[in-house]
C-alpha cells in the first residue's frame, strides 16, 4: 500500500512533508549576528553589526533605535547596521533587549 502525498503538502526547501519540515531549525542554526569595529578614513572607528543568515527585519527602524541608544550617527546597508564610534558592548546589550538570543550574538575583536 502506497501513501500518496500531494505536492502542496511537501516543503519546497527541504522536500519533507510539511508536518516534518526542518527548514526553520536549519535556518535558525545558520543565523547569527556579528558585531565588529572597522577603521575608516582619517582613523575614524565605526561599529558594524552584520546579520548573517535569513533575518526578516526592518533594518531602517532597528538602525534608528540603535543610533539613538548610542547617541551617534550611522546608516544601514545590505544586511548590516553601521554606527559611528566603538559601541560593540552597548549594541550587544541593545540587541539582547530587542529579543535576540545571547548565543546568536558574537563580538569580533
Amino acid at each position: 500500500m502506497k501513501i500518496r502525498i500531494k505536492n502542496e503538502d511537501i516543503c519546497p526547501k527541504c522536500s519533507f512533508p510539511k508536518e516534518l519540515c526542518i527548514c526553520e531549525n536549519l535556518e535558525a542554526e545558520e543565523q547569527f549576528i556579528e558585531i565588529s569595529t572597522e577603521r575608516r578614513r582619517w582613523g575614524k572607528v565605526v561599529t558594524v553589526v552584520r546579520f548573517k543568515g535569513d533575518f526578516n527585519l526592518d533594518l531602517d527602524e532597528l538602525s534608528t533605535k540603535a543610533k539613538k541608544k548610542c547617541a551617534s550617527g550611522g546608516t544601514y546597508r545590505d544586511n548590516s547596521i553601521e554606527v559611528q564610534g566603538d559601541h560593540r558592548f552597548k549594541l550587544k546589550k541593545f540587541l539582547l533587549n530587542q529579543g535576540f538570543s545571547k548565543d546568536k550574538i558574537r563580538i569580533k575583536e
